[in-house]
């Protein structure tokens, strides 16, 4: 069944581009031209050049070895390749010795991390768990008020020190009182300056140790919040952050603001990291988790 928000929110890059791609199959004769436009579409639609390449491969061995004789099969293969790309076990994920959970979330300023935090708060609070939200990114003020707000407005507690304060400290402080409020899930949000890299990246690093000294298999989870609308660039930044703090998951966000959803498979491809939520719209339900069929049915259908 479509989730109607993951349905509404791929529209505009099914409408551009992988609405033509799916229709190149309804001609009788699937030649050349037709494989030279299905490349040329989905390199536009941000799939990357080496995840096309590999995809049409893949598609064309099984259209010969399994003799397809109709548009309609090879249109059928094309799409379960693509949910086989998008399919990727979640690994690195722990399991807590003891609650909270806790969930590093990491990105740059301007993926929209701070309020994909929020929705996943919100989320959480809706299924009956006792959420903490935790203000690390102590450079910018802006970040820690726009966490106390929506923790206000979700209902959850938020800790947070000075502007300028020690994130380490912050952190240490809020597993502290997650550990007494009996919070099942705590949350960081961390600063995202990425042009001073290597400073952001120690930065992280030491984030990660302080949690790890609350509970050895801290953090549970780290999620990287990518920008949809940055395309290949957000590969980029992915690869900076798996390799400082081992990103175990992905939430994609303003995936509703590009006509662009090919990055998704890039990303799978590429860094086999899990996709595990989008988001979906600017409310804090607007968020929905990431099932590879039903998004390959949204995008293709």
């Amino acid at each position: 069944m479509l989730n109607s928000k993951t349905e509404k929110a791929l529209k505009p890059s099914r409408d551009t581009w992988f609405g033509r791609a799916m229709r190149l199959f309804d001609r009788t004769a699937i030649d050349e031209a037709v494989w030279a436009e299905l490349e040329e579409l989905l390199i536009s639609a941000d799939v990357g050049v080496n995840t096309t390449a590999k995809l049409i491969e893949k598609v064309r061995r099984r259209a010969r070895e399994e003799k397809f004789g109709q548009g309609t099969l090879v249109r059928a293969a094309l799409k379960e390749e693509m949910v086989n790309i998008l399919k990727i076990d979640v690994q690195g994920v722990s399991i807590p010795l003891s609650l909270p959970r806790v969930i590093l979330a990491v990105g740059v300023n301007g993926s929209g991390k701070t309020t994909s935090i929020a929705k996943l708060a919100y989320s959480a609070k809706n299924e009956g768990k006792q959420v903490i939200l935790v203000a690390a990114d102590t450079f910018r003020a802006a970040a820690i008020d726009q966490l106390k707000s929506l923790g206000e407005r979700i209902g959850v507690d938020v800790i947070a020190h000075q502007p300028g304060a020690d994130a380490g400290a912050v952190v240490f402080d809020a597993l502290q009182a997650a550990r007494s409020r009996n919070a099942q899930e705590v949350i960081i949000d961390t600063a995202g300056r990425l042009h001073t890299k290597f400073n952001l990246m120690e930065e992280l690093k030491k984030v990660r140790r302080v949690a790890a000294k609350a509970d050895a298999t801290a953090p549970h989870e780290v999620l990287l919040v990518l920008d949809a609308t940055t395309g290949q660039n957000g590969l980029t930044q992915a690869r900076y952050f798996t390799e400082a703090v081992g990103v175990t998951g992905i939430f994609l966000a303003k995936l509703d603001g590009t006509a662009k959803g090919g990055i998704v498979l890039a990303i799978c491809d590429e860094l086999k990291i899990p996709i595990q939520f989008i988001g979906v719209g600017d409310g804090l339900e607007d968020m929905a988790p990431f099932d590879a069929e039903t998004f390959v049915e949204a995008l293709c259908s």
